[in-house]
C-alpha cells in the first residue's frame, strides 16, 4: 500500500524525471546545476527521496519551472493521469507489494518505458475479477484516455487518408460514392458479397464480418447507405494501413487485446476521415459555427452533404474541433433508450481535458431527464408514435449543472435505432462554455437556444422541485441520514 509520503515523493520525483528527459539534461549534467550528488538525484527521482525546499528551488531554476509547479498536484497533460492514478483509492486497494513492485519501480514503469503501460494495464484486468471488472472496460476506459491524450486528433491518420486519396487518384467529389469504395477494395484484391450474411438468422446483429481465408468482406443489407460506405471505408483502412491485429466482425463482441481494439478505433477514424476529409470538412464548420443565429438544420444538411450518419458527424467534430478551432473542453455522448419505458443508457462516451458531466454510471442510477440527449429521445418517439416521424431531430440546449459554475453548450441529434423499433438513439457534443467558445461560435449567444440546470442522476440530485425526477434523491438522503447520525454521536458523547 502506498502511504502520502510514498506518493508525495513518486509524483515530485515523477515531474523531475519528466523535466529532465524533457530538456535533455543527463544525471551529471542536473547533478551540476543543482550542486546536488549524482545519487541524490537518482533518489529523487525514482521516488525515494524529497528534497529541503532550497534543493527544490534549485531545481525548479534548473529546470525552467516554478517551485509552486514542482510541489503541487497539477502537471503536464500527459503526467496528470499518472499522478490522478497515483493519488487514486483504487491504486490503494492492489496490495503491489505481492506482485514485487516498489515505488520506485512503479515510478519506473509510470515514466520509462510507454510500452510497459499495456503490461501494467494487463496486470490490473487480473485484479479486476474481484470487482467485477470487464476486460473490455478497462480496455474501454484506456482506450478513451489515449485519445484524450491526442485531443481525439490524429495527425498521422489524417496524413494516411490523404495519401489514400492521391495513390487512387481520388477526385475531389463529396459525397464520396460507393462505387469509389468498390473499386479501391476491388483493387486490394478485396470481394464484397451482400448476401450471404442476410441468409443466417444469427448473424442478423453483425454489420459485418471479413474472411481473410477467402478475402471476402460480408455485409448485412439492413443497414443504411452511410452506413454501408463506413464499413467500406473501415474495411480499406485495415488493409492500406496494413493493419493484421484486428476484429472481423462488426460490432465488436470482444477484444483479444488492447492493440486490437486501439487498431480497429484506428481504422475507423480512417474511415471517417475518407468520408468527411479534413479541409472541407473544416471549412463547412467554420460557416456554420461563425453563424450569429442557431440554425438545426445545418447541422443535417452537413450530414447530407457527406452522407453519413449524425453519429459519424458529431464524432469527426470531436477531431476537428481541438485542431483547428482549440476547443478541446468537450464530450461526445451515445444514449441509447426506450421512451415507452422510461428507460435510458449510455452507450458510448468521450471526454477530452477532464472528466465532464454528464458521464456513464455503472451503479443502475437514472440519468437526469432534464438532459438534452433524453428529450430529444422522447420527442421521437413521440413523432414516431403519432406517425409523423421524417428524419432525425437536431436541438441544441445550455446545460447549466447545478451548484457548479460549468455551463456546456448540449448539440444533439436524435433518430429511431432501427425501423420499427422502440429504441430511439441520441448523440450528443457538449462544449464547455467560455471565452473562447463565445468568440468561435457567436451562435451560443442566441436566445432562442433553452437554458436549464441539471444534474449527473436523480439519485444525486438535491433540486428538490425537480418535476422531471424520476426517483428520489436517495444518495442524498442517505447523507442526511449520515448527517444526523453524527450530530446524535456528538449528543451522546456530551457529558
Amino acid at each position: 500500500m502506498l502511504t502520502d509520503n510514498d506518493s508525495v515523493r513518486l509524483i515530485f520525483g515523477l515531474k523531475v524525471k519528466a523535466l529532465r528527459q524533457e530538456k535533455a539534461l543527463s544525471y551529471q549534467q542536473l547533478a551540476e546545476k543543482t550542486g546536488m550528488s549524482l545519487s541524490y538525484v537518482h533518489d529523487i527521482e525514482t521516488g525515494k527521496k524529497f528534497p529541503k525546499a532550497d534543493k527544490i528551488l534549485a531545481l525548479a531554476k534548473a529546470l525552467g519551472v516554478d517551485y509552486d509547479y514542482l510541489v503541487s498536484l497539477r502537471a503536464s497533460k500527459k503526467l496528470q493521469p499518472i499522478i490522478d492514478l497515483i493519488n487514486s483509492d483504487f491504486i490503494n486497494a492492489i496490495p503491489w507489494e505481492h506482485f514485487g513492485l516498489t515505488p520506485a519501480a512503479m515510478l519506473d514503469l509510470f515514466s520509462n518505458t510507454p510500452d510497459k503501460v499495456t503490461a501494467f494495464i494487463s496486470t490490473l484486468l487480473k485484479i479486476s475479477r474481484s470487482y467485477q471488472l470487464s476486460k473490455e472496460s478497462f480496455y474501454n476506459a484506456a482506450l478513451r484516455s489515449y485519445q484524450d491524450l491526442q485531443d481525439n486528433y490524429f495527425e498521422e491518420i489524417e496524413d494516411g487518408v490523404r495519401r489514400f486519396r492521391k495513390e487512387y487518384k481520388w477526385k475531389e467529389v463529396l459525397p464520396v460514392e460507393i462505387a469509389a469504395l468498390e473499386s479501391a477494395l476491388q483493387k486490394m484484391d478485396v470481394v464484397i458479397n451482400r448476401k450471404r450474411m442476410n441468409s443466417m438468422e444469427s448473424l442478423k446483429d453483425l454489420r459485418s464480418y471479413y474472411s481473410a481465408k477467402n478475402k471476402t468482406l460480408f455485409i448485412n443489407k439492413a443497414f443504411s447507405t452511410a452506413q454501408e460506405k463506413f464499413l467500406m471505408a473501415r474495411e480499406i483502412a485495415f488493409h492500406y494501413l496494413g493493419i493484421t491485429d484486428r476484429p472481423y466482425e462488426t460490432i465488436i463482441r470482444h477484444s483479444d487485446s488492447f492493440d486490437m481494439l486501439l487498431n480497429n478505433f484506428k481504422a475507423s477514424y480512417f474511415a471517417v476521415a475518407v468520408l468527411m476529409p479534413e479541409e472541407n470538412f473544416t471549412e463547412d464548420v467554420k460557416r456554420i459555427v461563425m453563424q450569429p443565429k442557431w440554425n438545426e438544420k445545418a447541422w443535417l444538411d452537413l450530414c447530407t452533404k457527406y452522407d453519413v450518419t449524425p453519429e459519424m458527424m458529431m464524432q469527426r467534430l470531436t477531431n476537428i474541433l481541438p485542431k483547428h478551432f482549440s476547443i478541446d473542453h468537450l464530450f461526445f455522448l451515445r444514449l441509447s433508450g426506450d421512451a415507452t419505458k422510461d428507460e435510458y443508457e449510455i452507450t458510448k462516451e468521450l471526454h477530452l481535458s477532464q472528466l465532464h458531466n454528464p458521464y456513464a454510471n455503472a451503479m443502475h442510477e437514472h440519468y437526469c431527464r432534464r438532459w438534452i440527449s433524453i428529450n430529444s429521445i422522447k420527442h421521437i418517439a413521440e413523432q414516431v408514435a403519432r406517425k409523423k416521424y421524417k428524419e432525425p431531430i437536431v436541438e441544441a440546449q445550455i446545460s447549466q449543472y447545478w451548484q457548479t459554475h460549468n455551463r456546456y453548450l448540449c448539440i444533439t441529434i436524435a433518430k429511431p435505432a432501427a425501423k420499427g423499433s422502440d429504441e430511439i438513439v441520441s448523440v450528443t457534443i457538449g462544449l464547455m462554455i467560455d471565452q473562447k467558445l463565445l468568440q468561435t461560435m457567436p451562435f451560443v449567444n442566441d436566445t432562442a437556444i433553452p437554458v436549464r440546470t441539471v444534474h449527473t442522476t436523480c439519485e444525486r440530485c438535491g433540486i428538490l422541485d425537480c418535476k422531471e425526477r424520476a426517483v428520489l434523491p436517495s444518495e442524498i438522503l442517505k447523507e442526511q441520514q449520515q448527517e444526523e447520525i453524527n450530530k446524535a454521536l456528538i449528543i451522546l458523547e456530551a457529558p
